[in-house]
């Protein structure tokens, strides 16, 4: 039988340890964002709204949330493709490839872009095949949302494939035994077991993308009202001393981010009530 002091945790005094941890939240997160706004609300409401809604700043927002749905989408599709052979098949490579799957978070996301830029520029190994074609990657909305598919792609695999591990493979062997089809044990057992890590997924993803910048950077071209993404302006904005406009900016991108992360986290409740129920 434990004793009651150990049942309390190996590290001793709650409040000495409740005090530190948030201090430390609040001298890293919670200041900064504070300070932030402070420069925002000095601003006063028309000026704020002139800034957030000028038309520089609403196509950046169009850019920015057409490319980031459009990394989402194919994120989506090729994530969970992605988690079910990593977790369905043994191959060789296969651990090389599951760890390869976090290169994007080990990685500088400027290494990311100049790789891509190498790439799918016009003298390179792919770009040099596909503008031919007539698609051209690099300098365009497209060379947006591939950066934001690079970057964001393990947020949709990492949340999905423990979920896809977890899921009994006796079960599915008792539904083709009772006559079931492939696709009736995918869409009828598979799919609802992970469709609440899949939306989780989905949105973590859409909300990195929306706030990438390093990648972005050297492969957009940031050509104002053609490719220049919300973090891009923000950033001008700094260079240019205007720290007021840069806080606006930035505030619409903090706001978008809390909606964001009360979408994920009531997602991942439901998930936990799901998982509960069944």
């Amino acid at each position: 039988m434990f004793s009651r002091s150990s049942q309390r945790g190996i590290l001793p005094g709650f409040g000495l340890t409740l005090g530190v941890t948030l201090l430390y939240f609040v001298i890293i997160v919670a200041l900064p964002l504070l300070a932030m706004l402070y420069k925002s609300v000095n601003l006063g409401w028309a000026d704020f709204w002139s800034i957030v809604s000028s038309e520089r700043a609403l196509a950046t927002y169009r850019i920015t949330v057409g490319s980031a749905a459009l990394a989402t989408v194919l994120n989506a599709i090729f994530g969970v493709l992605l988690a079910w052979v990593l977790v369905r098949y043994d191959f060789p490579g296969r651990r090389l490839l599951d760890a390869a799957v976090d290169l994007p978070f080990a990685l500088p996301t400027a290494v990311a872009g100049l790789a891509l830029v190498t790439v799918f520029s016009s003298n390179g190994w792919f770009g040099q095949y596909l503008e031919p074609l007539g698609i051209k990657v690099a300098y365009t909305p497209l060379g947006i949302a591939l950066a934001m598919m690079f970057t964001s792609i393990p947020f949709v695999v990492r949340t999905v494939q423990p979920v896809l591990e977890d899921v009994a493979a006796d079960v599915e062997e008792a539904a083709r035994s009772l006559g079931a089809t492939n696709w009736q044990i995918f869409a009828r057992i598979i799919w609802p077991a992970i469709f609440p890590a899949f939306i989780a997924g989905c949105s973590l993803s859409f909300a990195r993308s929306l706030g990438e910048f390093g990648a972005i950077v050297f492969i957009s071209g940031n050509l104002p009202f053609e490719t220049e993404v919300m973090s891009l302006l923000v950033f001008i904005r700094l260079d240019e001393y205007d720290y007021p406009a840069a806080a606006a900016l930035a505030t619409v991108m903090l706001v978008t981010a809390f909606v964001m992360l009360f979408v994920t986290n009531s997602i991942q409740a439901w998930q936990l009530r799901y998982a509960d129920r069944n």
